[in-house]
């Protein structure tokens, strides 16, 4: 009993004489605990995004050649100091190229520009087996690492501004592949991509339609209004945050509907368009790309949709590995190759197997 009430005054002493942290203090302490977790995330993200580019070369080194190369896209959207040496400076960013290996030097191949998805990710081997299926058909292959990607740390992280200038990034690597490429028939070029990566490949050929042949958009972020609110006010909170838009939608409700691929459906010229929606999407719901269709048929735009009814995989219905996924995806490559004409299309889903499995 005596040891226990030392032990209490002891400790009680020690207490009572620390010094007192004011509110102040403690959220500066808090605020410190939340950058370095941050810091470790994007440490974590870097160590990541090497281990996928040497998975790269694992899963589809045998049939493509590989470059990551160094490009430039606009100005960030904010610049902290815009009156700083270089503050106005072209983005720098990176972008994978995948040229098929059995091609003959003397030909000219159609390129197919595919932005990845995410509102902060990056083009990691999740799109392996869709590469190989694309060098099989002789495509060349630029997938931008757009401003907000994931791996290139916090600076990198934070230059994102959605709906966007990466959706210009992603033209600045189309650009890139027709300058330094001579293999590239710059009359047979394609623009596809899922989710967000289908809302930068719709606002491309809206903003762009001289640029490319045809475009797919797969279960597409379309309508960042109706997004805000269906979504979690942690999501919300990504879009308000300073280093991104820097307002809610309630807000600015017309910065939200510029960036939305539903609300610029009368951009649409003659580009070939295919879209894709899944009505158990779990990202995506349905209704956004329900409302950029109906956008579509009002401004009396001329393209092909399908709506998949509860199909397995959800949001990624098509990007995975199931019978299904490949036959829906081998659907996306006719549409695809009406416009580019590849040098080997897919005759049939067997042909197409056969590349997933290596043989």
């Amino acid at each position: 009993m005596h040891v226990k009430i030392l032990f209490i005054l002891f400790f009680g002493l020690t207490f009572f004489s620390l010094p007192a942290q004011t509110n102040d203090d403690l959220q500066k302490e808090i605020e410190g605990l939340k950058n370095q977790l941050s810091n470790m995330r994007h440490s974590f993200d870097r160590i990541n995004k090497s281990v996928d580019d040497i998975m790269w070369y694992n899963k589809v080194g045998d049939v493509a050649f590989i470059d990551k190369v160094e490009l430039t896209g606009p100005p960030p959207a904010k610049i902290k100091n815009p009156t700083g040496q270089g503050a106005k400076n072209p983005l720098r960013f990176k972008a994978y190229v995948f040229i098929p290996k059995n091609i003959d030097s003397g030909k000219k191949y159609p390129l197919l520009v595919l932005p990845h998805g995410g509102v902060h990710s990056n083009f990691n081997t999740f799109y392996s087996h869709i590469i190989r299926e694309l060098m099989a058909q002789q495509y060349i292959v630029v997938a931008a690492e757009y401003r907000g990607s994931t791996g290139y740390g916090k600076g990198f992280y934070e230059k994102i501004d959605y709906g966007g200038l990466e959706v210009q990034d992603v033209k600045a690597s189309r650009d890139y592949m027709l300058e330094n490429y001579d293999l590239i028939d710059k009359d047979r070029v394609g623009i596809f991509g899922w989710s967000h990566g289908g809302l930068i490949s719709l606002m491309n050929i809206f903003d762009y339609p001289e640029a490319y042949k045809v475009a797919y958009a797969g279960v597409p972020v379309s309508d960042l209004i109706a997004r805000m609110g269906y979504k979690t006010q942690r999501y919300r909170d990504l879009y308000s945050a300073d280093h991104h838009i820097g307002k809610s939608a309630y807000q600015d409700v017309e910065e939200y509907r510029r960036r939305s691929p539903a609300w610029q459906a009368h951009k649409l010229k003659d580009v070939p368009l295919l879209i894709h929606t899944n009505t158990n999407d779990g990202d995506v719901n349905v209704f956004e790309v329900e409302h950029l269709i109906k956008s579509l048929k009002a401004a009396d735009k001329k393209f092909e949709y399908e709506i998949y009814k509860d199909i397995p995989g959800g949001h990624a219905f098509d990007r995975i590995d199931t019978k299904f996924a490949k036959e829906v995806r081998l659907k996306v490559y006719r549409f695809l190759g009406k416009e580019l004409k590849p040098e080997r299309p897919f005759k049939n889903l067997r042909e197409m197997e056969r590349v997933s499995y290596g043989f």
